[in-house]
């Protein structure tokens, strides 16, 4: 495991982390960024993706507390999702913990391949669920049908996490009856739920990069802030368009790579 790194090499984790906070407040997918370069200054991949969720946790919990207004009255839905949710997120975490760098290392270029997709795919995702939402006489499942599905995505959160806002968005909006805010609000704090959750988990696991997690976390922190007061000048789409295009190039460039 590596415990030191050059300045050159640290300025690059503190740049990915603002770059993946800014992202994270304004469109989503900071991960496509800052995975990639926790790799590239010879972090292993499943200790990259280790610290990579441990670093961009505390982003959540800001988004969470951002959108609080949107959870309240939401209380058996939480009651029911967020344990499923941290289950998930620990199970997740386990796979990943018993994949080895050589498997992961295959899995990696789809599986951010896979999260671009999502991302690319998130404001159709939004306007499908927004007729769908808009359809009158029609009756939401209980809220317990939305456990299994929530409980499969957030497997996935734990064990890679990128576009996993996107997957329980579809999630909620199929089987649950409510309008965009309120869904919205929830998955948030679903993917807080499975993130920190995931992420207190890998503490104990001997594999976080601690230097690398803590720069990386104080620029995502930074970042985020600065995405914030950003969110009214630059259009989320436009921004998810460059992410989304960098996701394909560097799963594009895994890929060939090997």
């Amino acid at each position: 495991m590596i415990n030191s790194f050059t300045i050159v090499q640290l300025l690059l984790i503190a740049l990915a982390g603002m770059a993946g906070g800014a992202v994270n407040a304004l469109a989503g997918g900071g991960t496509l960024i800052t995975f990639p370069v926790l790799t590239a200054v010879g972090i292993p991949p499943v200790a990259a993706s280790i610290t990579n969720t441990v670093a961009l946790s505390p982003g959540y919990f800001g988004a969470t507390l951002a959108q609080l207004k949107d959870i309240r009255g939401q209380g058996t839905r939480l009651k029911l999702l967020l344990p499923a949710g941290a289950i998930g997120g620990i199970v997740g975490g386990l796979l990943l913990l018993n994949t080895t760098d050589k498997l992961f290392r295959e899995l990696v270029p789809y599986l951010i391949l896979m999260a671009a997709i999502l991302l690319a795919l998130q404001d159709r995702l939004r306007a499908w669920l927004l007729r769908r939402l808009a359809e009158s006489g029609r009756t939401g499942l209980h809220e317990a049908w939305a456990i299994p599905p929530v409980f499969l995505a957030s497997i996935y959160g734990g064990y890679f996490g990128a576009g996993l806002s996107v997957i329980v968005l579809a999630v909620l909006g199929l089987v649950l009856e409510d309008t965009l805010t309120r869904l919205n609000g929830l998955k948030q704090a679903i993917a807080f739920s499975v993130n920190v959750t995931a992420a207190i988990f890998f503490v104990f696991s001997g594999q976080v990069v601690w230097l690398a997690a803590i720069v990386m976390a104080v620029g995502a922190l930074i970042g985020g802030s600065l995405g914030g007061r950003l969110a009214g000048r630059i259009k989320p789409s436009s921004l998810r368009r460059i992410v989304v295009t960098i996701g394909v190039i560097v799963g594009i460039i895994y890929l060939v790579r090997g």
